[in-house]
């Protein structure tokens, strides 16, 4: 699946919801699914800064793809993580730098969240971006 076509699926399970306390549920159990990442990566160097709740990224390159693990100690912030995780883990640099995270607005999530919670999210994205400019670059210099 690509990543527009997995941003699309996400678009049509939050909007089968009305209600945003249904949305908030929906991302409660999102997070709850998400498997904890192993306790040696929860470390300084690894927190997202700008997060108001502590988010741990850890990140692995291998075959021309990179792997998140993540994890946070707030609820629907981890729902925030699983949802990241579920667009942008197992992807090239290339696919990650060019893929704008559009389900952020399309399901209403900017106008939803503390702006706390919203500049974390925004803090998750510009992580993964900038590791995935970081291994295109390794990359580039390696062909």
């Amino acid at each position: 699946m690509t990543i527009d076509e997995i941003q699309q699926g996400i678009i049509e399970d939050f909007s089968a919801f009305e209600d945003w306390m249904d949305k908030y549920s929906l991302l409660i159990e999102l997070g709850n699914e998400l498997a904890p990442i192993d306790p040696k990566y929860k470390v300084e160097s690894n927190q997202i800064r700008g997060c108001q709740s502590r988010v741990w990224l850890h990140q692995e390159f291998a075959d021309g793809k990179i792997t998140f693990e993540a994890e946070s100690d707030a609820l629907i912030v981890k729902g925030l993580v699983a949802l990241l995780l579920k667009i942008y883990s197992n992807r090239t640099p290339h696919e990650i730098l060019t893929s704008e995270p559009r389900f952020i607005d399309e399901i209403g999530l900017r106008q939803h969240l503390s702006p706390t919670r919203s500049n974390g999210l925004l803090a998750m994205v510009k992580q993964m971006k900038l590791y995935a400019l970081a291994y295109e670059k390794i990359s580039a210099k390696g062909n």
